[in-house]
């Protein structure tokens, strides 16, 4: 390969940690997202405390017990996602519109008597879409020199073992670099690079051994991501007094979630001439199952009043998982006399893909509510929830900590504060207008990294994360709001329930990471800039249900 004069960077750096989860999976299956029955959506989801709606099952279980008839719901919609990305004044657009089948469930109400403490006895059972994952999303821009390849090169110097031409030769030619234990610790993502000729070996002005990356001009994402996580919640709760509302819920959970994605990036040559392009196309998948316990009262303090007050708190969704990935990486370097093409499902077996089993917990969750009725004709209702993401926990499948994915959630993840507000106001006794408003907070810390989890000045403490993992792109969220408005009608025995919601918030999108250190070498600078992304959500809900 084409040697180049460079500035050796022979970075003292700690070995690979063999992990591949991050914090921004974590995050994503930590949180939910608003959904359930029309009614419930179009409120801003802030019936903690009023209850009597099948979807506070998920919330406040204790509010299962304000039912007093048996109830069977049934919701569906449309969602449209669309992304506006901003990389440099080069704007992308795009959207994607789905039909959703969102919530299907029922209350089996038994009457105790009107004199004894107990009231009522209630079951439940509802089936929600907890989380929806069906988006696609683009961005592209000028790159100012950074580059993919850069962080190739860097990930292959943080390993410590290739400081030499032998062993760079030696992965070069490797028969399988990605299975083999001689290759344990060598991040696949930086191997991809060496054997297509990203991560080209250079000859210093004293002879010594190197590797450089190349300049980017240009660079192109796309990925389409498709799935959710579907909640089936199993309800037992009390009616005592018709003061006294206790609820617990048994949640199970099923997690499915894909995701292609493509990156194309334009090179130049040491004079700025252009010098080819490359292609790097990831597919990832996860599934697996959860379980968590909700419990939850509701009080009415004052006996002739209907003030109530709420309290719940969810256990952490136990969740074990699987990841399936692989990877293509094609080069078109015009300094080189061929094309080069890595596809990592040559190399695995049996069914060309590489297999992470794993274990998640996410984080605690506490929610406290307030809502009163007024003559029956106003209902209203506030609450705020709790959790810290930086709680969540990986194991692996034997159940042991993994200390440096842990490390990148305590890091990089941090307290999430959710706040609801919502209002039912009746027009006439069988017709209703309903409004909410969502805030939540961002999961992500502000400088979070993926591939450089530890911004220590210490070079010593320069610790790459990622090792099978070969996808780099990521978003830094921001802070969440959505707003809806719904309308409802109530038969003697049937209901229907629409309702509007718009979710808007703004993320950095990162297309990889490519950090180096500064000029005087006591510091970590990020060479690349972040996509400015606003992320606008529309969902149309409908609910049909019969109470007897």
């Amino acid at each position: 390969m084409k040697k180049r004069l460079f500035s050796i960077g022979m970075l003292a750096m700690a070995a690979v940690a063999a992990v591949a989860q991050t914090q921004y999976d974590a995050a994503r299956f930590s949180g939910s997202e608003l959904n359930g029955t029309a009614r419930f959506v179009g409120m801003g989801g802030a019936m903690s405390a009023l209850g009597a709606d099948i979807s506070v099952i998920g919330t406040n279980p204790a509010g299962i017990g304000l039912f007093r008839s048996h109830d069977l719901s049934l919701s569906f919609g449309f969602n449209k996602n669309v992304t506006n990305s901003n990389l440099g004044g080069t704007e992308v657009k795009d959207e994607r519109t789905r039909a959703s089948f969102d919530q299907l469930g029922f209350v089996y109400s038994t009457k105790i008597g009107n004199k004894t403490d107990l009231r009522y006895f209630n079951i439940g059972f509802n089936y929600h879409k907890m989380a929806n994952f069906n988006r696609q999303f683009s961005s592209r821009g000028n790159l100012n020199g950074s580059s993919l390849s850069w962080q190739m090169q860097d990930m292959m110097l943080g390993t410590g073992a290739y400081q030499n031409q032998a062993s760079y030769d030696a992965l070069l030619d490797a028969e399988n670099p990605y299975t083999s234990s001689a290759y344990y610790g060598t991040p696949f993502l930086g191997s991809m690079g060496v054997r297509t000729g990203l991560v080209d070996d250079v000859t210093g002005e004293d002879g010594s051994f190197g590797m450089m990356g190349w300049n980017g001009a240009s660079g192109d994402y796309y990925s389409r991501e498709e799935g959710g996580i579907n909640a089936y919640d199993i309800n037992l709760s009390f009616n005592v007094q018709d003061r006294f509302y206790f609820g617990a819920t048994l949640g199970v959970y099923d997690v499915n979630y894909s995701r292609y994605s493509s990156y194309y990036e334009t090179v130049l040559d040491d004079k700025g001439n252009d010098n080819g392009s490359f292609q790097l196309n990831n597919w990832f998948t996860t599934d697996g199952a959860g379980l968590d316990l909700k419990l939850g009262v509701i009080v009415r303090p004052m006996e002739y009043s209907p003030f109530r007050i709420g309290f719940a708190v969810h256990t952490p969704i136990w969740y074990s998982l699987n990841d399936r990935y692989t990877a293509t990486l094609g080069t078109d370097i015009l300094a080189f006399p061929e094309k080069y093409t890595e596809n990592l499902s040559d190399y695995y077996a049996p069914d060309a893909s590489y297999l992470l089993e794993y274990q998640l917990a996410t984080p605690w969750k506490f929610n406290v509510s307030m809502g009163t009725t007024f003559s029956n004709v106003l209902a209203v209702d506030a609450e705020y929830e709790f959790a810290n993401y930086a709680k969540a926990r990986y194991k692996d499948a034997g159940g042991y900590d993994l200390a440096a994915a842990n490390g990148a959630v305590d890091k990089y993840l941090k307290n999430v504060h959710t706040f609801r507000i919502g209002m039912e106001a009746k027009f006439t006794p069988q017709f209703s207008f309903r409004a909410g408003y969502n805030y939540v907070t961002s999961p992500i810390a502000d400088n979070s990294a993926r591939y450089v989890p530890n911004l220590s000045t210490n070079k010593a403490d320069y610790i790459w994360f990622d090792e099978t993992r070969t996808d780099p792109e990521y978003h830094n969220l921001k802070a969440r709001n959505t707003l809806t408005l719904g309308l409802g009608y109530r038969g003697k025995f049937m209901y229907a329930d629409v309702a509007y919601k718009y979710d808007f918030y703004k993320s950095d999108f990162y297309m990889f990471d490519d950090y180096r250190f500064s000029n005087d070498g006591n510091s970590i600078v990020s060479r690349n800039s972040a996509a400015a992304v606003n992320h606008d959500r529309h969902q149309l809900l409908l609910t049909l249900g019969v109470k007897f």
